[in-house]
């Protein structure tokens, strides 16, 4: 039977706290940093509205952490890079679905909820996906 799953786990490619994310707007405004999966959460100054709702609305619980949050099960589930995309299932295991290419939706919301329900979609419905190697907590 297919692990269910926990909840999706969004990474930032910055740094949370102050510091970090005084580091990636000025990062951004130079053009040196870019985070594909902020682009998709935040406007300028906030997070969008738009996420909001669709978190709202999507069958599984949305977590979003930034780089020096992550679990040691989180860095080492971040197969793809940064930014990215892991569903974290209930026996504790990680798998990444989507790496910064795939992020690269030109901040779409709508864009990022139509790829994460076809990924999750691809995982619920395949057995072999399942026993793929996973990263495991503990």
């Amino acid at each position: 039977m297919p692990a269910s799953i926990r909840e999706i786990v969004g990474v930032y490619h910055a740094d949370g706290g102050v510091m970090g994310e005084l580091r990636y707007v000025l990062g951004k405004a130079r053009g040196t940093a870019h985070c594909a999966l902020c682009d998709i959460t935040h406007s300028t100054v906030r997070r969008k509205a738009a996420w909001d709702e669709a978190c709202r609305t999507f069958p599984h619980p949305i977590r979003l952490v930034h780089l020096n949050e992550r679990s040691p099960e989180e860095v080492a589930a971040c197969t793809l890079g940064t930014p990215t995309v892991l569903v974290s299932f209930a026996d504790g295991t990680y798998r990444a679905v989507m790496g910064p290419d795939d992020l690269e939706l030109d901040g779409s919301v709508s864009g990022f909820f139509d790829d994460l329900d076809r990924a999750v979609s691809r995982i619920l419905s395949s057995h072999e996906g399942l026993g793929a190697p996973g990263v495991s907590a503990g």
